[in-house]
């Protein structure tokens, strides 16, 4: 896999620095809030967001439970952001509770648009999103977040829980991927489509 990378463009260390900062930023702003002490709802959007949710959580000492949704946004080989599809759900009951929606990263908007209204019609007092990466587009700088890790250049990245064609999710860092790595998974995935 290390062949692969064309180049770094976010360590893992700088990646554990800012998880740290956005964790006590969120703990803070939301202790300001919970004057009842009956914490937050975390959503993350599967699977992008798993590696970075499992990291931030871990790093805010307050009251919370887990929701799950499972969004397609990339399906397959794809570089660019698609119609974006809500899969699945287990949501718990969410009506009065305050939600903090994570995803991996604010593309084209659709994910954050979609989601969003799903939670608030299902009772949600408040929801907040938060996203690890937001790029350089106007799509995405169109849509309001609550928190952002980073602001990268409009350019397909994968680690740290993002991945291309299922692949590199694993990866410590964030990185891009060599144009030889993206056709060999392009290629394997139409080999094996009927």
């Amino acid at each position: 896999m290390q062949a692969d990378i064309a180049r770094v463009l976010i360590s893992q260390d700088r990646i554990a620095r800012r998880v740290k900062e956005l964790a006590a930023q969120i703990t803070a702003d939301y202790a300001k809030r919970d004057s009842h002490g009956s914490g937050i709802t975390i959503v993350p959007v599967m699977t992008g967001a798993l590696v970075f949710c499992g990291d931030l959580m871990r790093q805010m000492p307050i009251a919370m439970k887990i929701g799950l949704i499972l969004v397609s946004s990339y399906p397959g080989a794809s570089v660019k952001a698609q119609d974006t599809q809500v899969l699945s759900q287990r949501l718990g009951d969410l009506r009065g509770r305050t939600v903090l929606l994570i995803d991996d990263i604010l593309d084209s908007g659709g994910t954050i648009k979609r989601v969003v209204p799903i939670l608030k019609d299902l009772g949600a007092a408040t929801v907040r999103t938060c996203v690890l990466l937001r790029k350089d587009r106007e799509a995405a700088k169109s849509v309001a977040v609550d928190y952002v890790g980073f602001d990268i250049a409009d350019e397909f990245v994968v680690g740290y829980g993002l991945d291309f064609n299922d692949y590199y999710r694993n990866l410590p860092d964030i990185v891009t991927l060599t144009a030889e790595a993206m056709e060999q998974a392009a290629g394997s995935e139409s080999r094996s489509s009927p």
